[in-house]
C-alpha cells in the first residue's frame, strides 16, 4: 500500500484507509446529537434551575443561596465556572491519552464506548438536589455531580472531535463531516431546548415544577445516551480513520499545536465567540420572560425557529465558503451576531409585536449559527492536515483538545460573569442586569471579529 511521506521521507501512515461512505458518516454524526443533547442541560439550564427568573411567582424553590458572594459573585456562578475550568484543564490530558492510545478496537472509539453512560448519568443527577430547600448539602451534591460530569464530558467529546480530520480524507470531506455534525448538534440543541416545553407539559399533567423539569431532563438524557453509544459501538474506526501511532508527551504536543500562529489567532477569536454565544444561551429564558414579556415556552420557539432555519443556510454557507473562503464568511457572521444582540437588548422599546420580533430574530440568528456550526471544525481539520504535511506529526486529538480548552474557558467565564450581572436586576420591573448581558455579548463579538481579522487562510504551519 502506498505511504504518505513527511518532508524527511518518513512514513506517516497509510494514505488510503477506506474513505467512509455516507452511512458511516451518519453513524459518527449521531454521536454529536447525543453529546449535544446531554450537554444542553448543564450548559444552559443550570442557572435557570438554581437561580430562576423572578416573575412574581418563583418557578423553582431556592436550593442554594441566591445572594451575592464576595460582593459580586454567586454560588451557582462560582460552581459553574469552576466546573468549566476543571473541564478545560483536563481537555489536553484526555487529548493526549487519546492520541497515544493503542486500543485495538480504535483509539477514539474506546473512549466513546466507556464515557457515554457516566456522561449522561451525571448530566441528570445534577438536577436532583438532596434537599427540597436551600442547604449546604445541595451545594456539595451539585459540586460532586459537576466534577464527574465535566470529566466524562471531556472523556467523550475530545476523542470524538479528533475523528473529524481522521475520517475526513480531504478538505471537501471535512466540510461534509462538519456540515453533518452541525446538523446533528443543532438537533441536539433543539431537543435540549424542549426542556422548557416539556416542563410545561408535565406541569399540566399534575407534576410540580421541580418534578416536571426533572422528568424532562431524565427523558432527554436517556435519548442522548442512545445516540452517544451509536459511534462507540458501531463505528469501524480502524477501517476508515486516517491515523498514525503517536508517542508525543503532553508538553511536546502542546508546544507543537500552540506554535502554529494561525491556530493561536483562531483560539483568541474562538474564546470571544464562546463568551458571546453562552451569554445568549444562558440568557434566553430571561430574555423571553423579562425583555419580551412572553411565556418561558417561547424560549423553545426561538431556538426551534433559529436552528430549523439554519438548516436552510447550510447549502448557501457551503457555496459561499467555496467562493469567499472561511475567513471572510466568519467575519460576516460576527457582525450578524452583533446586530442580533443589540436588538435583543433593546427589545422592550421596540414598537412591534414581541412574538414577531422573536421570530425575526430567530431567522436572523440562523445565518451565523450555520457559519459557526460548520466552519470552525473544518478549519481546525485543515490545520491538522497542514501540521501532518509540515512536520509529520499526527496530533488531531491535541488540536481539538486545545480548542476545547479555550472554548470551555470562555464558557466558564460566561457562567461566572452572567449570574453576577443578574444581581443588577433580573425582574420585569428592573431588568438592568439582563440587558447588560446583551451589551457584554456585543463587546465579546466585536473582540472576536477583531481577532479573526488576523487569521490568514491557507497559511502553512511554521
Amino acid at each position: 500500500m502506498s505511504k504518505r511521506k513527511t518532508p524527511a521521507e518518513t512514513p506517516l501512515q497509510s494514505l488510503e484507509p477506506e474513505r467512509p461512505p455516507a452511512r458511516v458518516l451518519w453513524i459518527y454524526a449521531l454521536g454529536q446529537l447525543g453529546w449535544s443533547l446531554a450537554a444542553y442541560g448543564v450548559s444552559n439550564l443550570l442557572i435557570y434551575f438554581y437561580m430562576p427568573p423572578e416573575t412574581g411567582q418563583p418557578i423553582f424553590p431556592p436550593f442554594v443561596f441566591q445572594g451575592a458572594v464576595l460582593g459580586v459573585f454567586t454560588l451557582i456562578g462560582i460552581l459553574s465556572a469552576a466546573g468549566r475550568f476543571f473541564d478545560a484543564v483536563i481537555d489536553p490530558l484526555v487529548a493526549n491519552w487519546s492520541d497515544r492510545s493503542k486500543a485495538p478496537g480504535g483509539k477514539r472509539r474506546w473512549f466513546l464506548a466507556r464515557g457515554a453512560v457516566p456522561f449522561a448519568l451525571f448530566a441528570t443527577l445534577v438536577f436532583y438536589p438532596l434537599n427540597a430547600a436551600e442547604s449546604a448539602g445541595n451545594f456539595a451534591w451539585m459540586a460532586f455531580c459537576l466534577l464527574f460530569y465535566y470529566f466524562f464530558f471531556a472523556f467523550y467529546v475530545i476523542p470524538y472531535t479528533a475523528l473529524i480530520p481522521e475520517l475526513g480524507h480531504s478538505p471537501q470531506d471535512r466540510m461534509k463531516i462538519s456540515t453533518l455534525i452541525s446538523i446533528t448538534w443543532a438537533l441536539g440543541f433543539i431537543a435540549g431546548n424542549s426542556a422548557y416545553a416539556l416542563q410545561s407539559y408535565f406541569e399540566a399533567q399534575g407534576q410540580n415544577s421541580v418534578q416536571a423539569f426533572q422528568t424532562a431532563q431524565m427523558l432527554l438524557n436517556g435519548a442522548a445516551l442512545v445516540f452517544m453509544l451509536i459511534p462507540g459501538l458501531f463505528l469501524n474506526e480502524n477501517r476508515y480513520a486516517r491515523q498514525a501511532p503517536s508517542d508525543h508527551r503532553l508538553r511536546h504536543a502542546l508546544r507543537v499545536v500552540l506554535g502554529n500562529p494561525n491556530f493561536r489567532t483562531f483560539l483568541a477569536s474562538d474564546l470571544m465567540y464562546w463568551l458571546a454565544l453562552n451569554f445568549i444561551q444562558l440568557g434566553i429564558g430571561f430574555y423571553v420572560t423579562l425583555l419580551f414579556g412572553l411565556d418561558k415556552s417561547y424560549a423553545f420557539v426561538f431556538s426551534l425557529v433559529s436552528f430549523l432555519c439554519s438548516f436552510a443556510f447550510y447549502a448557501p454557507v457551503l457555496w459561499l465558503e467555496r467562493r469567499l473562503g472561511k475567513r471572510r464568511l466568519m467575519l460576516s457572521a460576527f457582525w450578524l451576531f452583533i446586530g442580533l444582540f443589540i436588538v435583543v437588548g433593546g427589545s422592550r422599546s421596540l414598537p412591534f409585536p414581541k412574538e414577531v420580533v422573536l421570530y425575526v430574530l430567530g431567522v436572523v440568528a440562523a445565518g451565523p449559527l450555520a457559519v459557526f456550526g460548520i466552519l470552525p471544525n473544518a478549519l481546525i481539520g485543515d490545520l491538522v492536515e497542514q501540521e501532518e504535511k509540515s512536520s509529520g506529526q499526527q496530533l488531531a486529538g491535541m488540536f481539538f483538545g486545545v480548542r476545547a480548552f479555550v472554548m470551555k474557558v470562555g464558557i466558564s467565564l460566561a457562567n461566572l460573569l452572567f449570574p453576577s450581572l443578574l444581581l443588577l436586576g433580573r425582574s420585569a420591573d428592573n431588568p438592568a442586569g439582563v440587558q447588560l448581558t446583551t451589551v457584554m455579548a456585543v463587546v465579546f463579538s466585536l473582540a472576536g471579529w477583531q481577532f479573526f481579522r488576523k487569521f490568514q487562510e491557507g497559511r502553512p504551519t511554521v
